[in-house]
């Protein structure tokens, strides 16, 4: 049986990779700090950069076909080895930290049903969470294609009461409770600050657009692979925007804000009743194990396809008869199940672990909006008098959406962001040694350097409690 993926599939795995956990609380996350008013322009502001980012993905699918594993491929190709790898090794971290946070959530969610798993840290939760880890585990070695298939069933039943939810508060939709507090009441600051706390819910929710592109090496078909982040993006779009716009002609946003989270549980159950929160926490549960599948197909993927390409070490690009990367999938499943253990002591809660993750991930999508740019600037893979303005503009917004979002995020979150960074330097000397390579050129040198220090001087501002880690 063939084992390579056909638009159907790629299409689920986009869809399935966005639609996991937070979904489920967006109408709390987006009210928390904002009012209707910055909510609208927020989604704005992310469907015109996430828009061009799907643009940049869909250009380099088809000038670059060369090029496999998406976001880390195009930062290599167009900035050197240094950059590819640690645009790498930021998107594996961002998935496998991510996957912790699903694997966490899916108990808080279960914890409405058997309390003693409370916010998804408790040694009962953990321990349900590891054999989560390991059974997924198992589900991949069979083969990618086998477990694409069963994503593929999960993203059609998570999906079915995401679009019940949508209708049902659409007929309920009350315009008075809508436009009270439009522009958001005063404690929540001026219209941008109430923009900038919706930046990272959004990045979060959107993370996985680029899912086709990572698996473009299995695409039967070249062409599906632009064509599956379209439709997976358009999808999502429309889905995440009824969803928090829709909740806020339900709940009032102040009330909405202090709602428990999945919080479309919460919505739901003052329409229907109770029958509508057991429906929406069991919608979760399913969507995360759909989205965990999905992340651990991708963070398995990005090292392997790094360490056949000599861009990470050479044990990354092991794979069994079936085509499975069986040493990166047991890697990141062996980091995953740390640092679960890690949130039982830390008592590291979902919040925590998607910022770090959101924020991990921001180096990979600001170098392939500047790669689809850089080629357009030069005329690389372009015929002679071929128009070049669109993707260039296309190219420098993804750029420039990528660095809002830095400055949204904050520094905090960087600094944080810098501490897991910073040890990927020896894999990439690692890599480097094997292919009896130079190791840094003299820019390269500076940005290392840099990247230490402020991973250091990170670790130090958490050591003493100025910044808060997980």
């Amino acid at each position: 049986m063939s084992d390579k993926l056909h638009l159907g599939a790629l299409v689920a795995l986009v869809i399935g990779s966005m639609i996991g956990s937070g979904v489920f609380s967006l109408p709390q996350n987006m009210a928390a700090g904002a009012g209707a008013l910055a909510i609208l322009i927020g989604w704005g502001i992310t469907a015109v950069g996430m828009l061009a980012l799907v643009f940049v993905y869909e250009t380099l699918a088809t000038r670059k076909p060369d090029l496999d594993s998406g976001p880390y491929a195009y930062a290599k190709a167009g900035f050197g080895p240094f950059i590819g790898f640690n645009s790498a090794w930021g998107y594996w971290i961002s998935a496998w930290v991510g996957n912790v946070s699903y694997a966490v959530v899916v108990f808080s969610a279960l914890s409405y049903f058997f309390p003693a798993f409370g916010d998804g840290n408790t040694w009962q939760a953990i321990l349900g969470a590891s054999v989560l880890v390991w059974a997924v585990h198992f589900l991949i070695l069979r083969g990618v294609r086998q477990a694409a298939i069963v994503n593929t069933v999960a993203t059609i039943a998570k999906m079915a009461p995401i679009v019940l939810f949508v209708i049902v508060i659409a007929l309920a939709f009350k315009v008075d409770v809508f436009a009270l507090d439009f522009k958001g009441s005063a404690n929540l600051g001026s219209i941008l600050d109430q923009v900038k706390s919706t930046m990272l819910v959004t990045l979060w929710v959107f993370i996985g657009i680029e899912g086709a592109s990572v698996y473009s090496a299995r695409a039967a078909k070249r062409r599906d692979i632009a064509r599956a982040t379209v439709l997976g993006f358009v999808t999502c779009i429309v889905l995440y925007a009824l969803i928090s716009l829709l909740s806020l002609g339900i709940v009032s946003q102040a009330d909405l804000a202090g709602m428990k989270n999945p919080s479309m549980a919460g919505v739901m159950e003052k329409v229907v009743g109770p029958w509508g929160a057991v429906v929406i926490n069991l919608a979760l549960v399913v969507s995360v194990l759909g989205a965990y599948l999905s992340w651990t197909l991708l963070a398995a993927e990005v090292p392997h396809v790094a360490g056949k390409d000599g861009t990470m070490p050479a044990f990354f690009a092991a794979e069994s008869t079936r085509k499975v990367p069986v040493t990166s999938l047991l890697i990141t499943n062996l980091l995953v199940q740390a640092f679960l253990i890690v949130t039982f002591y830390a008592h590291s809660t979902y919040q925590a672990l998607f910022s770090i993750a959101s924020g991990m991930i921001l180096v990979p999508y600001i170098f392939s909006g500047a790669y689809a740019a850089k080629l357009a600037i030069t005329g690389e893979s372009y015929a002679p008098g071929e128009n070049r303005l669109w993707p260039m503009l296309i190219g420098g917004l993804a750029t420039v959406y990528g660095i809002w979002l830095v400055y949204a995020a904050g520094l905090s979150y960087l600094f944080m962001c810098a501490i897991l960074y910073a040890p990927g330097l020896v894999f990439y000397v690692w890599a480097r040694r094997e292919k009896d390579a130079r190791v840094f050129t003299p820019v390269e040198a500076v940005l290392a350097a840099a990247l230490v220090l402020v991973g250091l001087y990170a670790g130090y501002e958490m050591w003493t409690g100025a910044v808060s880690a997980l």
